[in-house]
Formats: structure tokens, sequence, C-alpha cells
């Protein structure tokens, strides 16, 4: 097998990605405090065509070096905002009609696997900090939590990993891959 060169790839440029239909997702990082998983993240999200990303509280911003070298430019094709408080987007996400999907393991979650994305609703998924994981204020306000199942002898997924997971998630159950 001959890998595929970039044409072959067909890939967007970046003004045509920019007006390609995006899947009704938003991302909202709370409080994630790595450069490299946030540019990782902003590189999936541009892979899976999330609709935002937003950068709450300690999350860093763009332009960043480690974000840059991570994200492969995704940083200039993603929509991103910051907001301080992720509490806040969350509770103005649910006004909007969002329904706010913390990927977090707490009684009573979703394993990931059982939940079904509606392609007639939008969604908010929220992931955490690398230590603490999605804030209990955070988790409070969301509509549900999903979990991704795990079988190891660790309890989680680098965040960014548990990004792609999720995304891919809600990429294939709301388009035909």
């Amino acid at each position: 097998m001959k890998k595929k060169t970039m044409p072959e790839l067909g890939r967007p440029d970046i003004n045509t990605y920019r007006d390609t239909r995006k899947l009704p997702v938003t991302v909202v990082l709370d409080n994630v405090r790595s450069e490299m998983n946030v540019g990782s993240i902003l590189r999936t999200a541009d892979a899976f065509l999330m609709e935002e990303v937003v950068l709450c509280g300690i999350t860093p911003t763009p332009p960043k070096s480690e974000i840059h070298k991570t994200a492969l430019g995704a940083e200039d094709s993603v929509r991103w905002r910051y907001e301080a408080s992720s509490a806040g987007v969350v509770a103005d996400l649910r006004a909007r009609g969002y329904v706010v999907c913390a990927v977090e393991q707490v009684h009573g979650s979703i394993d990931l696997r059982q939940f079904h994305p509606e392609p007639d609703k939008r969604y908010a998924v929220v992931l955490g900090h690398e230590v603490r994981g999605v804030s209990q204020e955070v988790v409070d306000g969301s509509d549900v939590c999903l979990e991704i199942p795990q079988f190891g002898t660790k309890h989680s997924l680098n965040v960014a990993n548990s990004a792609a997971i999720v995304f891919w998630h809600f990429l294939s159950s709301l388009v035909s891959v």
C-alpha cells in the first residue's frame, strides 16, 4: 500500500472549512491546564467538525507555541472563544436549548456506548481538568454525564484522548461515516 498524498486526501482549505456545515456540538473546556491538550482538542475538533470550542477558566488560549505545536493550525480553522466561567457557559448553553453532556465518572453516568445523540438536538460536550476532571458545579449544571468505558487499571484517560473518543461518537452517531 502507498500512503496518500496531501491532494489525494482532499482536505478543504481553511476558508472552505469555515463555511462547511458543522455538527451541532459545542465543546467546553473546563479548566484544562495543558496547552498541548488544548491544541490536540482543537485539532480533533477540526477533524470531527465541532461547531465551536469554548475555553474556560485557566484553560490557555491561542496564540501559544505549545497549542500551535499540537493544533497544527486548527486554532485558525476552528471557531473558539474564551469565557471565564465554565458554569456560566453551561448555563447559557442550556438556556439556548443545548443538551449539556459532561464527560465525567459520576454516580448515574451513562456509558458512552448507550448514549445516542439525536440529529434534531444541539449538544455541548464538557471536558475537564487533567487531574480534577469536570468541576462539581459544572456537573450539577449538566443534563447528563457520559462515561467512557475502561477496562484497565487506570481510572481515567488523557483529556485529549477522551475528546477524540467522544467527538468520534457524536460524529458517527449524527453523520453517515
